[in-house]
């Protein structure tokens, strides 16, 4: 730091171009602010891209088993790798859910339940475990609340909670 004398013998600081350390504060305070709210925005944003992508995945699926369903005289393949076409992951890297509930493969014991424990689909269920990766059969419980379902014989894809 550079300083001179005056003729009042008081020091007199030199003018150096640096920030103070209430500046430097400031500036600090103002980008903690901008983080917390740009984080939780994007977050917000990249879980609804999830969901979307993956309830857009359910539902292409849906209509490849339907198509599958036509050429096969109403039956309903055994398990998705029956479609003959790549099976993605769901957003979270989790392999989809694919319960069919009639035809000789049926499983209705692995159904899922909504809360008055009626099934939600009658053919078959297909469904993401969600962000998690955890799911349970009823679909009101806490680890399946954030599942991406088809229900209602695929009039319904979306989240569990919202169903």
């Amino acid at each position: 730091m550079n300083s001179v004398i005056n003729r009042d013998y008081q020091f007199v600081q030199s003018v150096t171009g640096g920030f103070t350390l209430i500046e430097l504060m400031l500036t600090l305070a103002v980008a903690g602010v901008l983080y917390a709210i740009a984080v939780p925005a994007y977050t917000s944003y990249r879980v609804r891209g999830q969901d979307t992508q993956a309830i857009a995945e359910i539902s292409t699926l849906s209509l490849d088993i339907e198509h599958y369903r036509t050429d096969n005289y109403g039956k309903l393949p055994a398990t998705l790798a029956d479609l003959g076409i790549p099976i993605p992951k769901d957003p979270w890297g989790h392999n989809y859910y694919y319960n069919p509930l009639e035809g000789t493969h049926a499983n209705p014991s692995n159904a899922r339940w909504d809360k008055n424990l009626r099934p939600i689909n009658i053919d078959y269920d297909l469904y993401s475990a969600g962000a998690d990766g955890k799911t349970k059969q009823k679909i009101t419980q806490r680890e399946s609340l954030d599942d991406i379902i088809r229900a209602n014989g695929g009039s319904y894809v979306g989240l569990a909670r919202d169903y």
